[in-house]
């Protein structure tokens, strides 16, 4: 048998690829086919306790808001807004819009104050890349969110936005839920504390019993809703699974000269989500 021809050779080789490669956009990328991704069902803003961020504070440097003297946080900050599906797993990495901080010029102060990084590495970004905190969240989370939000720069000012809106650290701290060292508090009071406030049950993950993040899910124009019931844990973690009965807001006082003290001690984190 005579052997193929270099153009039917090319041909055979071409139709393997086509059906064993995932394509997006004409490229290749984390091993599935992210132009498949439905659109998203409800965003999850989600929100960090500083306090115990800082706890896992081992390494001072100027992107670390735990030590920025007087101007490190005092209140719940944003980790991100993230797109989820009702059955409990989410979209990411959907386009290959490669996050640009000129774009958000206008918005770092406010986003250095409310949005700020617990961490001296750099986060991981969609494709195979490394760079900031809110590369991070824009490339994996806020790609997805284009339908609603659009480009970088009102994926970044809506998050904000909405932030300002359900203000969550004054709800808990109008019902005397403050930060502190020695205190603890009923998770129930909390969860109730948000539910009269926003009408919606949080979402509420905790390290070490203290409360780490907390969660409220929204429709698409930014109504509060409850959280899908099959919610898939992130970093091992929902509300009462994680969480014990009473629960504590952990205060640190922060300092500008490469430390950071703190009553507990530290551990490494990485900014994965």
């Amino acid at each position: 048998m005579a052997p193929p021809s270099g153009v039917a050779l090319l041909i055979s080789v071409t139709l393997v690829l086509l059906l064993v490669i995932p394509w997006v956009n004409g490229d290749a990328v984390g091993g599935w086919n992210v132009s498949n991704q439905r659109e998203f069902d409800y965003f999850k803003l989600t929100l960090l306790w500083p306090g115990t961020a800082c706890r896992r504070t081992r390494h001072c440097c100027p992107s670390n808001a735990c030590c920025q003297g007087s101007n490190s946080p005092e209140q719940f900050t944003i980790h991100g807004l993230w797109p989820d599906y009702n059955d409990g797993t989410w979209p990411a990495c959907c386009t290959r819009a490669n996050f640009e901080e000129k774009e958000i010029s206008t918005l770092v102060g406010a986003l250095r104050k409310y949005w700020p990084s617990y961490s001296c590495g750099s986060a991981s970004t969609c494709h195979g890349g490394k760079g900031s905190f809110w590369a991070h969240e824009w490339e994996k989370h806020g790609t997805c969110s284009s339908p609603v939000v659009g480009d970088e720069y009102n994926y970044f000012l809506t998050t904000l936005n909405v932030y300002f809106k359900y203000n969550v650290t004054r709800v808990l701290f109008d019902a005397g839920y403050v930060p502190s060292n020695t205190e603890k508090y009923p998770l129930g009071g909390v969860i109730t504390a948000i539910q009269n406030a926003f009408h919606t049950t949080p979402e509420i993950a905790c390290s070490n019993g203290a409360v780490d993040e907390i969660r409220l899910c929204l429709y698409k124009d930014f109504r509060p809703r409850e959280c899908a019931l099959q919610s898939t844990p992130r970093h091992g973690m929902n509300s009462r699974s994680s969480c014990p009965k009473y629960v504590s807001l952990p205060a640190y006082t922060p300092r500008g000269d490469g430390k950071v003290e703190m009553s507990v001690s530290s551990t490494y984190q990485s900014e994965s989500m």
